[in-house]
């Protein structure tokens, strides 16, 4: 299975697509327990990716906001699931960073195994955009939540952040290396989207990923 970079949408799809996600857009809630999800009423995405890949830039670029995800310096100090309402048509979840944390170990095991309750339990979740670091591609930590999502039968996509980091000769084989990971997963979606949160590239083809998903 060969992964091509996802192509921008047309114009039409991508102002839909950006009224969808920069219009009604507002944090919901911080869920610590799967008893306090809100209602399945709606489809819903979810994005995940290690701690320090640049999750809350994204999704912060993504809904035209400056802050409506935080942002950290410190590395794995989200613990929540993190709700966001789109227009009430759609929820953005803001998953906590795995990997490396700066939090005690009872409470790491105890956010990730909320993670992988969720991830498995979840009718409504339509994709897990997985966030990949263009600089280092996938690591070995990123191939465990990728086993998790085959698992639980959760369609993921790879969205490479910070791409402008990456020079643009040294992009074909950061894409040939991804692209070798991730035939080896049955559940990942078979194009890569490249992102960069600072210069805007690659946010109108998120978006329209997303709204195809409503």
């Amino acid at each position: 299975m060969s992964f091509p970079v996802a192509h921008p949408p047309d114009g039409e799809t991508a102002g839909r697509a950006r009224r969808l996600l920069t219009g009604d857009v507002r944090f919901l809630k911080g869920v610590v327990a799967m008893d306090g999800l809100p209602s399945a009423d709606r489809p819903e995405v979810c994005f995940a990716g290690r701690s320090n890949v640049g999750k809350s830039s994204l999704i912060n670029a993504l809904t035209g906001r400056k802050a409506l995800a935080r942002t950290s310096g410190t590395p794995g100090r989200t613990q929540e699931i993190n709700f966001f309402s789109a227009a009430e048509a759609l929820y953005l979840v803001d998953l906590p960073g795995y990997g490396f944390a700066n939090a005690p170990l009872d409470v790491v095991r105890r956010w990730q195994a909320l993670l992988k309750t969720y991830l498995s339990g979840r009718a409504t979740l339509r994709r897990a955009f997985v966030l990949i670091d263009a600089r280092h591609g996938i690591k070995p930590v990123d191939e465990e939540i990728l086993s998790l999502l085959d698992s639980a039968a959760v369609t993921f996509q790879c969205v490479l952040t910070k791409a402008d980091k990456v020079k643009t000769r040294d992009r074909d084989a950061l894409l040939s290396g991804v692209g070798t990971a991730l035939a080896r997963h049955p559940a990942a979606f078979p194009e890569i989207i490249l992102t960069s949160a600072e210069k805007g590239e690659g946010i109108d083809t998120l978006r329209a990923a997303i709204a195809g998903l409503v």
